[in-house]
């Protein structure tokens, strides 16, 4: 489950540590690669951790009651550096093996403590995990196989604590260079809103099932019917080919990785903000009451 913002991370930081080397004369590229060899040969699920809590969003992060609301180094050593804060949304953490935690706002010579770049195991020293709860999930804990989604590799939601957490210097990937943070933001966001092409194969099962439940009740003929599976593919397929469309107009970067096109990824977003709701409603139009008081 949820390889998508760890691979966003990876590709955006490609190339944003190429450009910072180019710049500050770091080898950062070079630990960032030694990274990508491990994960590949080791099949790991990587965590991109880009949003913090914020706080007062009028301020920046050093201009914060609380320095906390933002992910920064506290402390630094021969082998490694120190961070405290807090990711907030961060979709499938607590499954992935490695989190890589990235600054969420365009930063300022002020804030140079908060840019930081850098892997850590999940399960690190100082990493606390809030876990957001769902509503049905006891659901797959309970005897029988009926409406428990994955039980076994379903997705989850949680608040990450961080408080005083080790990074050696071969895992930093950013240490005080303010003035790429939002290059790697806008790239890194970029490909994540390129990525909701996935929701497309949600809509595949879910006019899949509006279908399927149009046949059992003998009614997949009528025009009504058939108007709405048809204007669901097409909103579906336009999330899809926004997406796809992405990715085919990418360019070479600096560091040899492909960005995809960014209005287009932006039109995807937009996209995913909206259709998946028309989708659901034609879906619980087509299948009537059922949906929501059928018995479990």
């Amino acid at each position: 489950f949820q390889r998508c913002v760890g691979m966003d991370a990876l590709n955006s930081l490609h190339s944003t540590t190429f450009e910072i080397d180019e710049k500050h004369g770091t080898d950062y590229h070079k630990r960032f690669l030694e990274f990508v060899k491990m994960v590949q040969k080791e099949n790991l699920v990587i965590g991109g951790a880009m949003t913090d809590p914020k706080g007062d969003r009028s301020k920046g992060p050093a201009d914060q009651d609380d320095p906390d609301l933002f992910t920064r180094i506290v402390d630094k050593d021969e082998k490694g550096i120190y961070v405290s804060g807090a990711k907030a949304h961060q979709t499938g953490c607590i499954n992935s093996h490695w989190i890589i935690l990235m600054p969420t706002v365009r930063l300022t010579e002020n804030d140079k403590d908060w840019a930081i770049v850098g892997a850590i195991p999940a399960d690190a020293k100082g990493v606390t995990y809030i876990y957001g709860r769902q509503s049905c999930d006891t659901r797959s804990m309970e005897e029988g196989d009926i409406d428990d989604g994955n039980a076994k590799y379903g997705g989850q939601e949680a608040l990450i604590i961080l408080d005083r957490v080790f990074i050696p210097w071969d895992k930093v990937f950013m240490n005080g260079e303010y003035e790429f943070a939002s290059m790697l933001i806008e790239r890194f966001t970029c490909y994540h809103r390129r990525s909701y092409v996935c929701k497309t194969g949600l809509g595949d099962v879910l006019i899949g099932a509006a279908a399927t439940i149009a046949d059992y009740n003998g009614v997949p003929k009528v025009s009504h019917i058939k108007d709405k599976i048809i204007e669901m593919t097409h909103l579906n397929e336009a999330i899809f080919a926004a997406g796809i469309a992405s990715s085919h107009q990418g360019q070479k970067m600096k560091s040899g990785v492909y960005l995809n096109d960014d209005m287009l990824a932006q039109v995807c977003k937009h996209n995913v903000t909206r259709f998946p709701y028309e989708i659901s409603r034609l879906a619980q139009d087509i299948a009537g009451g059922l949906v929501v008081t059928l018995p479990s």
